[in-house]
């Protein structure tokens, strides 16, 4: 059978889900697409972080190749560009495994290159693949109100929907393969920035005297008011830099929009300086922590440690 978008399957009832992946968001997405009432087949590196899901129902693969045997639809969320590539490409990978008609989501954030392959390998033998990275953290995924970036050929895109619906509630088409991706990194760009601006006005209000969370009480309903402020001071303010999202992924996900901005020639100097910030704190062994630890790195360097008053 010849890669043609007329072949692009319905989504039904019976439509079999194939899930790889099952950490701090990819557990949650695929409970909530469980929930919604498709079959699923799961495979994830460390067999025990999937049993919540096997508990309730799915069923699970020895390899990422016998989960695309048994699935018409898989969905990846990983870590790094060569976990993809691993899962994909691998021995005993998606790939070796895959058939006309079936599609691939990758909804890792990876390399926009790296998707165009992903299409590419996907086209050849007439499967399709979309790329469609989510923002939201650990919160959207366990809410079900991710925004989810989508790239490849938009039929496919509009034919997965109805499942992409059960783990967001913001689902934009950005273009063909590899658009989901540059999307993402113009996102991590802005948390990047946004970042570094909610924990240096902590450690600031912190040594100028002030009452944090009534600071916070009151720039949150101004024109400072952004997700990482509502979601992420609050936690610094409880010292919880418990993962939504690792600062080793953070890191991962600045590195690839440094580099595809260095290849389209540009100078983005606030990224540069979040992405060497960020590394600082994973050398004092924040590394697995969430990206709200940013803060303990400032701290270190201004030698004053926010602490809320009694």
């Amino acid at each position: 059978m010849s890669f043609s978008l007329k072949n692009v399957p319905t989504v039904s009832s019976k439509t079999r889900i194939g899930w790889v992946g099952t950490g701090v968001m990819g557990l949650s997405m695929c409970g909530h697409i469980m929930k919604s009432g498709y079959g699923a087949t799961v495979f994830n590196r460390t067999k025990s972080k999937a049993a919540p899901l096997v508990e309730k129902g799915a069923a699970w693969a020895e390899s990422p190749r016998e989960l695309a045997e048994k699935s018409d639809i898989i969905f990846t969320m990983v870590g790094f560009p060569g976990d993809v590539r691993e899962v994909y490409f691998g021995r005993n990978g998606i790939l070796e495994g895959a058939r006309p008609g079936l599609v691939l989501c990758d909804m890792t954030t990876t390399e926009p290159s790296l998707a165009v392959e992903i299409y590419q390998a996907a086209k050849e033998n007439a499967s399709f693949a979309v790329d469609a990275p989510v923002s939201g953290g650990d919160l959207g995924a366990r809410n079900a109100t991710l925004s989810i970036m989508t790239g490849g050929d938009r039929a496919v895109v509009e034919a997965i929907r109805p499942i992409l619906e059960a783990m967001g509630n913001n689902i934009v088409y950005q273009g063909p393969a590899g658009s989901g991706q540059h999307a993402k990194m113009c996102n991590q760009i802005v948390i990047a920035g946004s970042m570094i601006g909610v924990c240096e006005s902590l450690i600031y209000g912190y040594k100028a005297g002030l009452d944090l969370e009534e600071m916070l009480h009151s720039i949150q309903g101004g024109a400072a008011r952004c997700w990482s402020l509502d979601n992420l001071a609050p936690r610094i303010l409880r010292r919880d830099f418990d993962p939504g999202f690792f600062v080793e992924h953070f890191i991962k996900d600045m590195a690839i929009a440094l580099k595809e901005s260095a290849r389209m020639g540009l100078f983005l100097p606030g990224l540069a300086l979040v992405h060497q910030l960020y590394l600082a704190v994973k050398a004092l062994g924040h590394g697995r922590d969430g990206t709200q630890a940013l803060v303990l790195a400032l701290e270190h360097m201004s030698q004053s440690e926010i602490h809320l008053k009694k």
